[in-house]
């Protein structure tokens, strides 16, 4: 099995606040589905901007900068055998949030 990263921008999630709790809903029922299938492994929102930045030299610094384009707003990871599947849990997560989700294969740990 392979671990993948379903992940959404920062923003992307671009609904009606009264659609909240419908879309919440939808939301979790895709996750419970995940986990009833045995492919779910974590996932969660992050806070909006909320990042800092620690150098190698262990200065840190608020992040991220102006200049990104993109921030991470949300991700899911799960453990499927393909890379078909991975897409295919991120077409329900898309649908289930309402925003398009980038999938990205996870390199194998290599302690394990």
């Amino acid at each position: 099995m392979t671990r993948y990263l379903i992940s959404f921008d920062d923003g992307a999630m671009t609904f009606p606040e009264e659609e909240l709790a419908e879309v919440a809903e939808a939301s979790h029922k895709v996750v419970r589905e995940a986990q009833d299938a045995a492919v779910w492994v974590f996932g969660g929102g992050l806070e909006r901007q909320r990042a800092s930045v620690v150098a190698t030299d262990g200065t840190v610094t608020d992040g991220p900068y102006p200049e990104t384009k993109a921030v991470l707003g949300g991700f899911s990871i799960i453990d499927v055998p393909s890379r078909e599947d991975a897409l295919k849990w991120a077409a329900k997560i898309a649908a289930a949030c309402r925003c398009a989700q980038e999938v990205r294969e996870i390199m194998p740990d290599s302690t394990a």
